[in-house]
């Protein structure tokens, strides 16, 4: 399809124009999470003309997302087909003049520097501030663009950070919150929510991916579209003393404190204490006598009421029936292997 005509509407918005639209199928971003907003922003990006897109999420389609994941459908449901490459697929589809490059990983201090290297702008689409902390660490340490995005209920949150400035997310949020946290699983989340987000975050991709800087957002924006409730906290200089900006401390991209095993939500514990190869024949053949086991390419799925294992190529597991790591812990030491 003729690049012009592809994006012919995009370009007559003056602000970007025929050159702006060249910088951007030159820009090269990742998509950290690829859930609710990620998949939103992935689909935005693509569908704008960002000629790579790195995709990295953790996890598997489910017929509870279809609600409000734009990028999946039920077959992606019924195959349980890990996120990434389920959105990989989607944008091929509809964009197959700009590069995808999937990852199903958990984004980690081990392999950070893999995943988030050779990109100009990270953009968050995950769930939880660990490992928005670690993407914080890395941007900061790399002088790296990346713009925190957050949704649940019906309340959306976002903030673009340039490092050395802007205030980075350590600047604003100097701890992780305590205490009870709403989340998507015990609060809900409409789907409007999250495509509000991910509009105004892919907007301020595509305004650093052309250069118009001076357009940025430099407040952090938080929205209720339902209440309608809103604010705007400044966010246009770093804070002194901040852990990450000022005293370069990156304390998530060391390691420190992070846990080897981590909930992952939906009465589910993740495990991914070390890598190590599955061989998802052999795995299949010593599971079935003890319970129902399928596999595809891709993730390795076993029952043994009421828990469910979902295993990934790399040794990584999901349990799913519990919020007890000591019990995911036995699970897995048990049909996977200690």
């Amino acid at each position: 399809m003729q690049f012009v005509e592809r994006y012919s509407r995009q370009i007559l918005f003056q602000p970007i124009g025929e050159a702006g639209q060249q910088r951007m199928a030159k820009a090269r971003m990742a998509v950290v999470g690829c859930g609710a907003t990620g998949s939103a922003l992935a689909s935005l990006l693509a569908r704008a003309g960002v000629g790579y897109l790195r995709i990295i999420d953790r996890d598997y389609v489910e017929p509870s997302n279809l609600q409000r994941q734009v990028l999946f459908d039920e077959a992606d449901a019924a195959e349980s087909l890990p996120k990434a490459i389920a959105a990989a697929r989607k944008i091929a589809a509809f964009n197959s003049e700009i590069a995808v490059e999937p990852h199903v990983a958990d984004l980690t201090p081990d392999n950070i520097e893999e995943l988030l290297g050779e990109v100009e702008i990270i953009l968050d689409g995950t769930d939880n501030f660990e490992t928005r902390y670690l993407i914080n660490d890395f941007a900061v340490s790399k002088s790296l663009p990346w713009i925190y995005a957050a949704g649940v209920a019906s309340y959306a949150v976002t903030m673009t950070i340039l490092p050395g400035e802007t205030a980075c997310l350590a600047c604003i949020f100097p701890d992780s919150p305590r205490g009870i946290v709403e989340t998507c699983d015990t609060s809900g989340i409409l789907n409007s929510a999250v495509n509000f987000v991910a509009s105004i975050a892919a907007t301020e991709a595509m305004k650093l991916a052309i250069g118009a800087r001076d357009q940025l957002r430099r407040t952090l924006l938080s929205y209720d579209v339902w209440t309608n409730d809103y604010a705007s906290v400044r966010a246009d200089k770093p804070r002194p003393g901040c852990r990450a900006c000022d005293e370069r401390d990156f304390v998530h991209l060391a390691g420190e404190g992070r846990p080897h095993i981590s909930l992952c939500g939906r009465n589910s514990v993740q495990i991914h204490e070390r890598q190590r190869p599955i061989d998802f024949a052999e795995i299949t053949r010593r599971l079935s006598p003890h319970g129902p086991v399928k596999h595809n390419e891709f993730i390795l799925k076993f029952w043994r009421e009421p828990y469910e294992l979902t295993l990934f190529p790399d040794g990584r597991a999901i349990i799913k029936g519990t919020t007890d790591t000591a019990i995911a812990r036995s699970l897995y030491a048990r049909y996977v292997g200690s």
